[in-house]
Protein backbone atom coordinates (compact mmCIF):
# COMPACT_ATOMS: atom_id res chain seq x y z
CA UNK A 1 0.00 0.00 0.00
CA UNK A 2 0.75 3.52 -0.69
CA UNK A 3 2.56 5.28 2.70
CA UNK A 4 0.52 8.32 1.71
CA UNK A 5 -2.25 6.84 1.35
CA UNK A 6 -4.87 7.81 4.84
CA UNK A 7 -6.93 4.66 5.82
CA UNK A 8 -10.62 5.30 4.25
CA UNK A 9 -13.58 5.41 6.57
CA UNK A 10 -14.69 2.58 8.54
CA UNK A 11 -16.01 -0.15 6.75
CA UNK A 12 -19.71 -0.27 6.17
CA UNK A 13 -21.34 -3.40 8.14
CA UNK A 14 -24.73 -4.78 7.55
CA UNK A 15 -27.19 -7.72 9.46
CA UNK A 16 -28.37 -10.70 7.17
CA UNK A 17 -31.82 -9.32 8.50
CA UNK A 18 -32.34 -6.64 6.64
CA UNK A 19 -32.55 -8.19 3.23
CA UNK A 20 -35.35 -10.69 3.31
CA UNK A 21 -36.41 -12.10 -0.40
CA UNK A 22 -39.28 -9.24 -0.86
CA UNK A 23 -36.74 -6.74 -0.46
CA UNK A 24 -33.97 -8.51 -2.27
CA UNK A 25 -36.65 -9.15 -5.62
CA UNK A 26 -37.70 -5.46 -4.79
CA UNK A 27 -34.04 -4.44 -6.18
CA UNK A 28 -32.94 -7.31 -8.00
CA UNK A 29 -34.91 -6.26 -11.59
CA UNK A 30 -32.47 -7.84 -14.63
CA UNK A 31 -29.53 -8.82 -12.73
CA UNK A 32 -28.52 -11.83 -12.84
CA UNK A 33 -27.44 -13.78 -9.68
CA UNK A 34 -24.45 -16.79 -9.76
CA UNK A 35 -24.19 -18.76 -6.83
CA UNK A 36 -20.71 -20.64 -6.95
CA UNK A 37 -19.80 -23.52 -4.72
CA UNK A 38 -15.86 -24.51 -4.55
CA UNK A 39 -16.21 -28.37 -3.54
CA UNK A 40 -13.69 -30.85 -2.94
CA UNK A 41 -14.99 -33.93 -1.36
CA UNK A 42 -18.05 -32.43 0.52
CA UNK A 43 -20.45 -34.86 -0.45
CA UNK A 44 -21.92 -34.69 3.34
CA UNK A 45 -22.49 -30.97 3.12
CA UNK A 46 -23.02 -30.09 -0.35
CA UNK A 47 -26.27 -31.77 -1.31
CA UNK A 48 -28.17 -29.92 1.95
CA UNK A 49 -26.56 -26.78 1.29
CA UNK A 50 -27.85 -26.62 -2.63
CA UNK A 51 -30.97 -27.49 -1.80
CA UNK A 52 -31.80 -25.39 0.93
CA UNK A 53 -30.42 -22.26 -1.50
CA UNK A 54 -33.16 -24.04 -4.31
CA UNK A 55 -36.17 -23.72 -2.18
CA UNK A 56 -35.39 -20.68 -0.78
CA UNK A 57 -33.90 -18.18 -3.00
CA UNK A 58 -33.23 -19.94 -6.68
CA UNK A 59 -37.12 -20.90 -6.76
CA UNK A 60 -38.04 -17.80 -5.56
CA UNK A 61 -36.33 -15.72 -8.47
CA UNK A 62 -33.69 -14.25 -6.18
CA UNK A 63 -31.18 -16.61 -7.56
CA UNK A 64 -30.90 -17.31 -11.41
CA UNK A 65 -28.64 -20.23 -11.11
CA UNK A 66 -26.89 -22.67 -7.83
CA UNK A 67 -23.08 -23.57 -9.33
CA UNK A 68 -20.79 -26.28 -7.89
CA UNK A 69 -17.41 -26.59 -9.00
CA UNK A 70 -15.88 -30.04 -8.63
CA UNK A 71 -12.54 -29.50 -7.37
CA UNK A 72 -11.39 -33.05 -8.43
CA UNK A 73 -13.08 -35.08 -5.85
CA UNK A 74 -13.03 -38.28 -5.05
CA UNK A 75 -16.13 -39.13 -3.48
CA UNK A 76 -19.18 -38.57 -4.54
CA UNK A 77 -19.89 -34.59 -4.68
CA UNK A 78 -20.71 -34.00 -8.02
CA UNK A 79 -23.42 -36.61 -8.11
CA UNK A 80 -24.70 -35.15 -4.88
CA UNK A 81 -24.72 -31.74 -5.65
CA UNK A 82 -26.28 -32.42 -9.40
CA UNK A 83 -29.19 -34.31 -7.53
CA UNK A 84 -29.98 -31.73 -4.97
CA UNK A 85 -30.89 -29.28 -8.00
CA UNK A 86 -26.87 -27.47 -8.85
CA UNK A 87 -25.34 -26.97 -11.58
CA UNK A 88 -22.11 -29.04 -11.33
CA UNK A 89 -19.32 -28.47 -13.72
CA UNK A 90 -15.31 -30.27 -13.26
CA UNK A 91 -13.08 -27.85 -12.12
CA UNK A 92 -10.27 -30.00 -14.97
CA UNK A 93 -12.63 -29.48 -17.64
CA UNK A 94 -12.63 -25.46 -17.17
CA UNK A 95 -9.92 -23.46 -19.12
CA UNK A 96 -8.11 -26.93 -20.08
CA UNK A 97 -5.31 -24.40 -21.54
CA UNK A 98 -4.37 -23.24 -18.24
CA UNK A 99 -3.75 -26.53 -16.34
CA UNK A 100 -5.82 -28.85 -14.37
CA UNK A 101 -4.64 -27.50 -11.04
CA UNK A 102 -6.19 -27.53 -7.64
CA UNK A 103 -7.09 -24.94 -4.88
CA UNK A 104 -9.63 -23.01 -3.86
CA UNK A 105 -8.40 -19.53 -5.82
CA UNK A 106 -8.19 -21.77 -8.83
CA UNK A 107 -11.35 -22.68 -8.55
CA UNK A 108 -12.89 -19.54 -7.75
CA UNK A 109 -11.06 -17.57 -10.52
CA UNK A 110 -12.31 -20.92 -13.02
CA UNK A 111 -15.82 -20.34 -11.10
CA UNK A 112 -16.12 -16.79 -12.63
CA UNK A 113 -15.36 -17.61 -16.20
CA UNK A 114 -18.31 -20.23 -16.24
CA UNK A 115 -20.68 -18.23 -14.17
CA UNK A 116 -23.70 -16.47 -15.88
CA UNK A 117 -24.28 -14.04 -13.14
CA UNK A 118 -23.78 -10.06 -13.11
CA UNK A 119 -23.13 -10.65 -9.70
CA UNK A 120 -21.11 -14.03 -8.11
CA UNK A 121 -21.79 -14.89 -4.67
CA UNK A 122 -19.34 -17.32 -3.05
CA UNK A 123 -20.10 -19.99 -0.19
CA UNK A 124 -18.04 -22.74 1.05
CA UNK A 125 -19.38 -26.30 0.49
CA UNK A 126 -18.66 -27.74 4.59
CA UNK A 127 -20.94 -25.42 6.07
CA UNK A 128 -23.40 -27.82 8.50
CA UNK A 129 -26.68 -26.62 9.70
CA UNK A 130 -26.70 -24.31 6.76
CA UNK A 131 -29.04 -21.64 6.02
CA UNK A 132 -29.34 -19.40 3.06
CA UNK A 133 -28.80 -16.10 4.47
CA UNK A 134 -25.03 -17.67 3.99
CA UNK A 135 -26.09 -16.45 0.35
CA UNK A 136 -28.82 -13.26 1.14
CA UNK A 137 -26.70 -11.44 3.27
CA UNK A 138 -24.00 -11.17 1.03
CA UNK A 139 -26.40 -10.42 -2.09
CA UNK A 140 -28.18 -7.75 0.07
CA UNK A 141 -25.88 -5.19 -0.38
CA UNK A 142 -24.52 -5.95 -3.64
CA UNK A 143 -28.53 -5.59 -4.80
CA UNK A 144 -30.25 -2.58 -2.63
CA UNK A 145 -26.81 -0.51 -2.44
CA UNK A 146 -25.74 1.17 -5.85
CA UNK A 147 -21.76 1.42 -4.94
CA UNK A 148 -21.26 -1.91 -3.36
CA UNK A 149 -18.96 -3.72 -5.12
CA UNK A 150 -17.42 -6.95 -2.64
CA UNK A 151 -19.54 -7.69 0.40
CA UNK A 152 -17.90 -9.60 3.13
CA UNK A 153 -19.25 -11.78 5.02
CA UNK A 154 -18.28 -13.02 9.02
CA UNK A 155 -19.88 -14.56 11.96
CA UNK A 156 -19.39 -16.59 14.94
CA UNK A 157 -18.05 -19.62 15.34
CA UNK A 158 -18.84 -21.95 18.53
CA UNK A 159 -16.70 -25.02 17.90
CA UNK A 160 -13.37 -24.56 18.44
CA UNK A 161 -12.42 -20.92 18.30
CA UNK A 162 -14.97 -19.27 20.56
CA UNK A 163 -14.60 -15.69 19.44
CA UNK A 164 -13.12 -14.14 16.90
CA UNK A 165 -12.10 -14.83 13.25
CA UNK A 166 -10.38 -18.25 13.20
CA UNK A 167 -7.14 -19.25 14.24
CA UNK A 168 -5.33 -18.41 10.84
CA UNK A 169 -6.89 -15.26 10.92
CA UNK A 170 -5.81 -14.06 14.20
CA UNK A 171 -2.38 -15.61 13.95
CA UNK A 172 -1.30 -14.52 10.86
CA UNK A 173 -3.43 -12.52 8.44
CA UNK A 174 -4.61 -9.97 10.87
CA UNK A 175 -0.96 -8.93 12.35
CA UNK A 176 0.43 -8.97 9.05
CA UNK A 177 -2.34 -6.88 7.59
CA UNK A 178 -2.36 -4.55 10.80
CA UNK A 179 1.25 -3.94 9.58
CA UNK A 180 0.53 -3.64 5.95
CA UNK A 181 -2.63 -2.71 5.28
CA UNK A 182 -4.38 -1.47 8.39
CA UNK A 183 -7.38 0.01 6.48
CA UNK A 184 -8.68 -3.93 5.68
CA UNK A 185 -7.35 -5.63 9.47
CA UNK A 186 -10.93 -4.03 10.98
CA UNK A 187 -12.51 -6.54 8.66
CA UNK A 188 -14.31 -9.46 11.06
CA UNK A 189 -12.95 -12.20 9.23
CA UNK A 190 -10.85 -10.72 5.87
CA UNK A 191 -10.46 -15.02 5.06
CA UNK A 192 -13.72 -16.01 5.35
CA UNK A 193 -15.70 -17.98 2.64
CA UNK A 194 -18.63 -16.50 2.37
CA UNK A 195 -18.68 -13.17 0.08
CA UNK A 196 -19.47 -12.14 -3.45
CA UNK A 197 -18.71 -9.04 -5.22
CA UNK A 198 -19.85 -7.66 -8.83
CA UNK A 199 -18.70 -9.41 -11.99
CA UNK A 200 -17.43 -6.31 -13.75
CA UNK A 201 -14.82 -5.49 -10.64
CA UNK A 202 -13.51 -9.45 -9.89
CA UNK A 203 -12.82 -9.58 -13.65
CA UNK A 204 -10.21 -7.05 -13.60
CA UNK A 205 -8.46 -8.87 -10.84
CA UNK A 206 -6.07 -11.47 -10.54
CA UNK A 207 -6.38 -14.45 -8.44
CA UNK A 208 -4.37 -16.40 -6.03
CA UNK A 209 -4.72 -20.20 -7.01
CA UNK A 210 -4.51 -21.03 -3.27
CA UNK A 211 -5.70 -20.14 0.28
CA UNK A 212 -4.27 -17.13 -0.50
CA UNK A 213 -7.13 -15.63 -2.55
CA UNK A 214 -9.40 -14.24 -0.53
CA UNK A 215 -7.05 -11.72 1.03
CA UNK A 216 -5.09 -11.11 -2.51
CA UNK A 217 -8.53 -10.31 -3.50
CA UNK A 218 -9.07 -7.91 -0.71
CA UNK A 219 -5.51 -6.20 -1.44
CA UNK A 220 -6.20 -5.58 -4.91
CA UNK A 221 -9.37 -4.38 -4.75
CA UNK A 222 -7.79 -1.80 -2.07
CA UNK A 223 -5.68 -0.95 -4.98
CA UNK A 224 -7.58 -0.63 -8.00
CA UNK A 225 -10.73 0.27 -6.74
CA UNK A 226 -10.32 1.92 -3.28
CA UNK A 227 -12.35 0.50 -0.28
CA UNK A 228 -15.47 2.58 -0.52
CA UNK A 229 -17.29 -0.37 -2.49
CA UNK A 230 -16.27 -2.67 0.54
CA UNK A 231 -18.40 -3.59 3.37
CA UNK A 232 -19.01 -6.35 5.43
CA UNK A 233 -22.50 -8.60 6.50
CA UNK A 234 -22.97 -9.90 9.48
CA UNK A 235 -24.38 -13.81 8.92
CA UNK A 236 -24.61 -14.80 12.60
CA UNK A 237 -23.42 -18.06 13.57
CA UNK A 238 -21.54 -20.96 11.14
CA UNK A 239 -20.88 -24.29 12.00
CA UNK A 240 -18.22 -26.02 10.06
CA UNK A 241 -15.77 -29.06 10.98
CA UNK A 242 -12.65 -27.47 12.33
CA UNK A 243 -9.16 -28.80 11.05
CA UNK A 244 -6.12 -29.71 12.47
CA UNK A 245 -2.54 -27.41 13.26
CA UNK A 246 -1.01 -29.29 10.68
CA UNK A 247 -3.71 -29.26 8.16
CA UNK A 248 -3.68 -25.00 8.90
CA UNK A 249 -0.02 -24.77 8.48
CA UNK A 250 0.25 -24.66 4.48
CA UNK A 251 -2.77 -22.23 4.77
CA UNK A 252 -0.84 -19.94 7.10
CA UNK A 253 1.43 -19.89 5.26
CA UNK A 254 -0.38 -19.41 2.04
CA UNK A 255 -1.74 -16.08 3.57
CA UNK A 256 1.84 -14.81 5.07
CA UNK A 257 3.46 -15.13 1.44
CA UNK A 258 0.43 -13.10 -0.54
CA UNK A 259 0.16 -10.79 1.91
CA UNK A 260 3.89 -10.14 1.68
CA UNK A 261 4.20 -10.32 -1.67
CA UNK A 262 1.44 -7.70 -2.62
CA UNK A 263 3.45 -5.58 0.05
CA UNK A 264 6.62 -6.36 -2.40
CA UNK A 265 7.54 -8.90 -4.43
CA UNK A 266 10.53 -9.55 -3.16
CA UNK A 267 9.40 -10.39 0.60
CA UNK A 268 8.91 -13.69 -0.60
CA UNK A 269 8.99 -16.39 -2.85
CA UNK A 270 6.28 -17.15 -5.13
CA UNK A 271 6.53 -20.94 -4.49
CA UNK A 272 8.27 -22.35 -0.87
CA UNK A 273 8.77 -25.37 1.17
CA UNK A 274 6.87 -25.55 4.82
CA UNK A 275 9.14 -26.78 7.08
CA UNK A 276 7.86 -29.11 10.25
CA UNK A 277 9.92 -31.72 12.65
CA UNK A 278 8.30 -34.66 11.69
CA UNK A 279 6.28 -34.32 8.87
CA UNK A 280 7.40 -34.23 4.97
CA UNK A 281 7.93 -30.70 3.57
CA UNK A 282 4.75 -29.48 1.77
CA UNK A 283 5.59 -26.82 -0.89
CA UNK A 284 3.13 -23.38 -1.12
CA UNK A 285 2.52 -21.98 -4.52
CA UNK A 286 0.97 -18.40 -4.41
CA UNK A 287 1.02 -18.17 -8.52
CA UNK A 288 -1.68 -16.22 -9.75
CA UNK A 289 -3.93 -16.75 -12.42
CA UNK A 290 -4.55 -13.38 -14.76
CA UNK A 291 -7.73 -11.16 -14.12
CA UNK A 292 -10.33 -12.53 -16.46
CA UNK A 293 -10.27 -9.91 -18.83
CA UNK A 294 -6.98 -10.92 -19.71
CA UNK A 295 -7.71 -14.19 -21.13
CA UNK A 296 -9.21 -14.11 -24.57
CA UNK A 297 -11.82 -16.81 -24.63
CA UNK A 298 -13.38 -15.08 -21.97
CA UNK A 299 -13.98 -11.96 -23.62
CA UNK A 300 -15.48 -14.11 -26.53
CA UNK A 301 -17.96 -15.63 -23.58
CA UNK A 302 -18.88 -12.30 -22.09
CA UNK A 303 -19.61 -10.95 -24.98
CA UNK A 304 -22.44 -14.25 -25.91
CA UNK A 305 -23.97 -14.06 -22.73
CA UNK A 306 -24.23 -10.46 -22.70
CA UNK A 307 -26.41 -11.07 -26.47
CA UNK A 308 -28.13 -14.18 -24.30
CA UNK A 309 -29.00 -11.46 -21.34
CA UNK A 310 -29.27 -8.34 -22.97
Amino acid sequence: MPEDRKPPAQIRQFDHREFGVSRLLEHKESTLVSVCLPARNEGLTVGPIVATLRTELLLTGVVDEILVIDDHSTDNTAAVAREAGARVVSAADILPEYGGGFGKGEVLWKSLYVAEGDVIVWCDADISQFGSRFVSGILGPLLCESDVDLAKGFYRRPERDREGGGRVTELVARPLLSLFCPELAELHQPLSGEYGGKRAVLEQLPFVQGYGVEVGLLIDLAKQFGLGGLVQVDLDVRHHRNRSLADLGPQAMAIAQTIMRHVDWDLAPVASELIRPGLPPVTVDVSERPPMVEVSSYLGRALQLATLHP
